[in-house]
């Protein structure tokens, strides 16, 4: 059956007069075009369990209400993460394997070995050079005339923090995003644009400067050198993952999921966060008259924003779902951007309102095990970073549409175009 969405033809029809069982929720168009609100809502009214037959990556199941996908996502019984979270398939000549897409006893043993990076301690301990990392970037750019936002400030922020989680090389720290963005980017996984030899190439320098950071780290303990505090020295002190290097698959897959993971949510919600306060202008002036509101802010704009769209799942076992039999064996897809916006659970979802009663009942960070592991770091990331555009500027102008990734997964931005003013001293 061909799909009413052709994927040869740039333009996207009204959500209305697509037939119900041909919408694909998988065509990226609908995410760099920014269509999915008015597509989505139709399936939430009409087919929240809606089941696609034919599409680039293999029949599937959207769960677009927010109590549906709670049900999924709590339920790893019914509902495996392996052997992948993105809609599409990796190919087998490229195998990846992460502790996001695994099930217990396997996925707690080896996210418990990363798990202290981000603890409670460990995050105040870099909340002072996060705050001076931020203060650098803004303090440099340019006033009253046009800049990247993207470019600027979310990802020379996110490269920032990511090399210092990794105690990666300063100097090569844009390297991370851009394994971020090729690793997620290939057309067969998320509808992107990725090349295959880039993508193939960039994974390989990947590959191998990981691999040459760990054994440098294992040389450097047996010296008898005290290990620094970064991820991969976790994984070498946890006795379930000291061996990761001999098992390539899981090495390379759990490195990507966490680069990608510190990239994606901090990222593209600084971008977000200043795109929705030109949105709902009144929303700003209530910050700037109460800044005490940032915390709140911040979990709100992580909801209207949601950096990704979707998890996947595979049903191990038949399951009934609001009225709809998902049989053992089938592609499950749960939309998060869906269900932040469904109006049975919140309130004028469309709408940034930064002091929304229970802002914090949103779905951007998974629920049950799967949880994001880094959340507060990146809600800590958003935070400093609106305390210090506060004390410095009195608005962020954005110049035009931004530009949006073409892909399925990543709800994030190529560019956006603003002008920084001041405030008057």
């Amino acid at each position: 059956m061909a799909n009413q969405l052709d994927p040869q033809n740039n333009t996207l029809p009204d959500a209305t007069s697509v037939p119900l069982d041909r919408i694909d929720l998988s065509d990226p168009r609908l995410y760099s075009q920014h269509r999915w609100p008015e597509y989505f809502r139709r399936v939430r009214d009409e087919d929240p369990v809606h089941f696609l037959e034919d599409s680039p990556f293999g029949p599937f199941w959207s769960i677009t209400r927010f109590e549906d996908i709670v049900a999924v996502d709590t339920n790893h019984e019914v509902f495996s993460a392996e052997p992948f979270i993105m809609i599409g398939d990796p190919e087998p000549d490229l195998p990846l394997e992460n502790f996001i897409a695994m099930d217990p006893p396997k996925h707690d043993v080896q996210r418990a070995a990363v798990q202290p990076v981000v603890a409670p301690r460990n995050l105040a301990a870099m909340e002072g050079l996060i705050r001076e990392r931020i203060g650098v970037i803004l303090d440099n750019l340019p006033l009253n005339e046009s800049f990247d936002w993207v470019s600027r400030v979310s990802v020379e922020l996110t490269s920032q923090m990511l090399a210092t989680i990794f105690d990666f090389p300063y100097e090569d720290r844009h390297k991370l995003p851009y394994w971020s963005d090729i690793a997620t980017g290939a057309p067969e996984l998320s509808g992107g644009t990725a090349d295959k030899e880039e993508r193939n190439a960039a994974l390989q320098d990947m590959a191998e400067t990981f691999s040459k950071m760990w054994f440098q780290k294992a040389a450097l303990r047996e010296a008898g050198h005290e290990p620094t505090f970064d991820l991969i020295s976790l994984m070498e002190a946890n006795a379930d993952t000291r061996d990761m290097i001999n098992r390539p698959a899981e090495f390379l897959g759990n490195l990507g999921l966490l680069i990608v993971g510190g990239n994606d949510t901090t990222r593209n919600s600084i971008t977000g966060s200043v795109l929705a306060m030109n949105m709902f202008p009144g929303e700003l002036e209530k910050l700037k008259h109460n800044p005490d509101l940032i915390p709140s802010m911040v979990s709100e704009i992580i909801r209207w924003q949601t950096p990704l769209s979707y998890m996947r799942r595979i049903a191990k076992s038949d399951f009934k779902l609001n009225g709809k039999l998902i049989k053992k064996g089938d592609k499950v897809v749960m939309w998060y951007i869906s269900g932040n916006r469904d109006e049975r659970v919140i309130d004028n979802p469309d709408k940034v309102i930064i002091d929304r009663p229970r802002v914090r009942q949103h779905l951007s960070f998974g629920m049950g095990i799967h949880r994001c592991m880094g959340n507060r770091l990146g809600e800590m990331q958003l935070r400093i970073t609106w305390e210090e555009i506060l004390k410095r500027f009195d608005n962020i102008e954005v110049l035009k549409q931004p530009e949006r990734v073409h892909s399925n997964f990543v709800n994030g931005y190529v560019n956006m175009q603003v002008k920084v003013i001041p405030k008057a001293s």
